[in-house]
C-alpha cells in the first residue's frame, strides 16, 4: 500500500505534537496534584501554629497529658478557638481545609498521646515548649490524596480542564499540520507536474515561485532550468538549420557543374572543374571548423594543460601570419611585454585561438587598414587585445559576434570564406582556460577583442 507523503508528514508532526502534549499534561497534572497537596499542608501548618498556644495552656494548667490520654473530646476542646474569637464558628478558617481531623498530640518522645492515630514522628510537626522545654509535639498527617469530597471535585476539576486542553491543542495542532502539509504537498505536486511536462518537451512551461522559502527557491531553480533548457533547444535548432543551409550552398554548387557537364552544357574543362574544386575547399573548411567546434565544446578535460609562456606562442603565431597580412596591404603591430608571461594552457588550442582571431582580423579588415596586438601583465591575469581598422560592428550586434554560424553581413562573410564559426571556437578554448573573453568597438574603427586569462604566480 503506497502511502502519500501528506498522510506520512501529517502523521509524523501530529505524533510528535501529541507526545508533547500527553508529557506537558501529564507534567500539568503532577505539577497540580503536588501544588494542591502542598497548599493544603501549608494551611494544616497554619492550623498547627494555631492551636500550639492553646495546647501548651493546658499543659501549664494540668501540670501534664495524663488527662489528654486517647480523650478526643477533650482534644477537641483544647484545640477549638475561644467562643469571643469564633463568633460561633468551631475551627479556624485554615481548619477547613480538614486539617484538624488530621492532626495530633504526641510526647516529647513521639509517642502518640491523642488524635489522628496514623500521626508519628514523620508527620508534619511544631513542638509545644513551655518554659523554654519541649514538652510534646502537635503533629497532622500529611496530604498526600485528597479525601474530603470537595477537596477530590476541585482537583478532579482541574485535572479535567487540564486534559480537555491538551485534547484541544492536539487537534488544533492536527488541523495546523494537515493545512500546512497540504499546501507544501500541493506546490511539490505541481513542481513534479511541471517535471513531466519538461521531460516531455514543454520548455516554455514556467511555475509560480510562491513564498519564499526552499519550496520557492526550488520552483525559480526549475524555471532557470527550464528558460536554459529553452534556449538550448533554439540553439540546437538554429545550429542544425545554420548547418544544413552552410551544407547546402557548397553542395548546389557542385552538383550544378557536375550535372551540367554529364549533360554536355559546360565541357569538363580547367574553369568548371576548378569552380567545383573550391566549393569542394570551401565544404572542406566548413567541415573542419565543425570538428574543431566540437572538440573545444568537450572542455577544458580534454586539454593537455601544462605551464606555457604565451607571450612565445603569439609570437610565433604572428611571424607564421606575417606575410599574409603583408600582402593583404594590412599594418601588424605588435606589443608583447617582455619577459615571461605564464599561463597554464595546451599549446595547440592557444595557437588555434591566436590563428583565428588574426584570420578574422585579416579577412574583414579593409586594405591600407591596421592590426594592434598588445599583451602585458595586468595584477594576477594576462591582458590581451586585439584590434583592427575598418568596417566596424554596429552596438547591437557585438554581443551576436560569439554565436555559432552568426555573421554581420552573410553574403560578405561567406565571400571571404568565413563559416560563423571561428569566434565560437575562440570563445570555447578561452573559457576551457579559466579565461575571459569579450567584443567592444576599436579606436582605430574596426572590432576589438579583449582575452584575460589567469596568471600562474
Amino acid at each position: 500500500m503506497k502511502i502519500s507523503i501528506i498522510i506520512k508528514l501529517f502523521l509524523a508532526v501530529l505524533a510528535v505534537c501529541s507526545a508533547v502534549m500527553l508529557m506537558q499534561a501529564v507534567a500539568m497534572r503532577i505539577s497540580v496534584q503536588q501544588g494542591f497537596f502542598g497548599y493544603l499542608n501549608d494551611q494544616g501548618r497554619q492550623s498547627i501554629e494555631e492551636v500550639l498556644p492553646r495546647v501548651a495552656a493546658f499543659y501549664r494548667r494540668h501540670g501534664g497529658w495524663d488527662e489528654l490520654h486517647d480523650n478526643i473530646r477533650l482534644w477537641i476542646d483544647t484545640v477549638r478557638p475561644p467562643p469571643a474569637k469564633d463568633a460561633g464558628i468551631h475551627l479556624s478558617t485554615a481548619d477547613q481545609t480538614g486539617a484538624g481531623v488530621r492532626m495530633g498530640l504526641l510526647d516529647d518522645h513521639y509517642v502518640r498521646i491523642v488524635g489522628n492515630p496514623m500521626v508519628d514522628a514523620r508527620s508534619i510537626r511544631q513542638p509545644v515548649v513551655v518554659d523554654g522545654r519541649t514538652v510534646g509535639w502537635v503533629a497532622m498527617v500529611p496530604f498526600e490524596q485528597a479525601l474530603a469530597p470537595g477537596e477530590a471535585r476541585f482537583l478532579a476539576e482541574q485535572l479535567r480542564m487540564l486534559w480537555i486542553i491538551a485534547a484541544a491543542s492536539v487537534v488544533l495542532v492536527a488541523l495546523f499540520t494537515y493545512l500546512v502539509t497540504r499546501t507544501a504537498l500541493r506546490r511539490v505536486r505541481n513542481l513534479a507536474q511541471a517535471t513531466r511536462a519538461l521531460a516531455a518537451g514543454d520548455y516554455a512551461l514556467r511555475i509560480e515561485a510562491g513564498p519564499r522559502d526552499e519550496l520557492g527557491a526550488l520552483a525559480q531553480d526549475f524555471n532557470h532550468m527550464a528558460q536554459a533548457l529553452e534556449h538550448n533547444e533554439r540553439a540546437r535548432r538554429t545550429f542544425m538549420a545554420n548547418i544544413s543551409h552552410e551544407l547546402r550552398t557548397p553542395l548546389a554548387v557542385i552538383r550544378a557543374e557536375v550535372e551540367a557537364i554529364q549533360d554536355g552544357i559546360n565541357p569538363p574543362t580547367a574553369e568548371s572543374l576548378g569552380v567545383i574544386h573550391q566549393e569542394v575547399g570551401q565544404l572542406g573548411k566548413l567541415i573542419g571548423d565543425l570538428h574543431d567546434l566540437s572538440l573545444t565544446d568537450i572542455g577544458g578535460q580534454a586539454y593537455q594543460r601544462v605551464p606555457i609562456d604565451l607571450g612565445m606562442v603569439l609570437n610565433t603565431t604572428v611571424a607564421s601570419m606575417q606575410r599574409r597580412f603583408e600582402g593583404a596591404g594590412l599594418r601588424l603591430r605588435v606589443s608583447i611585454q617582455a619577459g615571461p608571461l605564464l599561463v597554464l594552457g595546451d599549446e595547440s588550442r592557444l595557437q588555434q585561438l591566436f590563428a583565428n582571431l588574426l584570420e578574422n582580423s585579416l579577412r574583414y579588415t579593409d586594405a591600407g587598414g591596421e592590426v594592434r596586438i598588445r599583451c602585458a601583465r595586468q595584477a594576477d591575469a594576462i591582458q590581451l587585445h586585439i584590434e583592427d581598422g575598418p568596417p566596424g560592428v554596429a552596438q547591437d550586434k557585438l554581443g551576436h559576434l560569439f554565436e555559432r554560424f552568426y555573421r554581420v553581413e552573410e553574403s560578405r562573410n561567406r565571400a571571404s570564406g568565413g563559416s560563423g564559426l571561428g569566434l565560437a571556437i575562440c570563445r570555447n578554448i578561452v573559457q576551457a582556460h579559466d579565461g575571459r573573453i569579450h567584443a567592444a568597438r576599436s579606436p582605430l574603427g574596426g572590432l576589438g577583442i579583449s582575452i584575460e586569462l589567469p596568471l600562474i604566480p
